[in-house]
């Protein structure tokens, strides 16, 4: 048997096969309720990919992220629920904004907490409960390099989140780990869009794109910034 016969078993080419491998997974999304989560939702279904959304209030399942028992408590959760995990999403992530003047210790670490520990603890929990060659996709943002007033804690927790993925991607392949890094989104710029002043927003639509990139290309290592 040739080579080209031992790739092409069964009647499948290799491009065939790639698709085969990316349909259908069982997909863990933290923060689905929320409008990122909501987006990243609908473009996940939409492939034909089977969701258990994660939140502290609402979801299939209901745990803080935040919390490494909970962390812990998730994944046999999940796996309770699914048999086997093939990508793990994440699109939450809490920090405080207040001018440096007025941040404390304690806020400087509940950002850290919030959306770097967090995220980092779903990776390193997670190795073990997800598949050979599954996904970790984490949640940054614009701040890293376009910081704002009052927004040091958001960018040097995005910054952590960043370098943790670029680190964590030579690790754990064949596993893979990347991170989508938006700026503000069109439809929050009524609330927010002033903390932006001449910045181009993105739709929330392109976002969960990104997350779909992710989850079922082949980048690792990779920030997919969108702005």
């Amino acid at each position: 048997m040739t080579g080209k016969h031992k790739w092409w078993a069964n009647g499948i080419s290799p491009a065939r096969q790639a698709a085969l491998n990316v349909s259908g997974m069982n997909i863990l999304l933290i923060g689905a309720t929320g409008k990122l989560g909501s987006a990243v939702h609908s473009a996940l279904t939409a492939r034909g990919h089977k969701i258990l959304t994660v939140g502290r209030t609402a979801g299939d399942l209901r745990h803080d992220v935040a919390d490494p028992e909970q962390v812990t408590a998730l994944y046999e959760a999940a796996r309770a629920a699914t048999g086997g995990l093939d990508a793990v999403v994440s699109a939450a992530g809490d920090v405080p904004y207040k001018p440096v003047t007025q941040m404390t210790p304690d806020d400087y670490l509940a950002a850290f907490r919030g959306k770097a520990l967090s995220q980092i603890e779903l990776v390193r929990q997670g190795i073990p409960h997800l598949a050979e060659r599954g996904s970790f996709t984490l949640i940054t943002g614009v701040l890293v390099n376009d910081p704002i007033p009052t927004g040091s804690a958001a960018s040097m927790a995005n910054g952590a989140v960043e370098s943790f993925v670029r680190a964590a991607a030579i690790e754990i392949a064949p596993q893979r780990i990347n991170a989508v890094s938006p700026t503000i989104f069109t439809e929050s710029v009524p609330e927010y869009g002033d903390f932006f002043p001449g910045v181009r927003p993105v739709d929330l639509t392109d976002v969960a794109q990104a997350y779909v990139r992710s989850v079922e290309g082949s980048h690792t290592g990779r920030i997919f910034e969108l702005s």
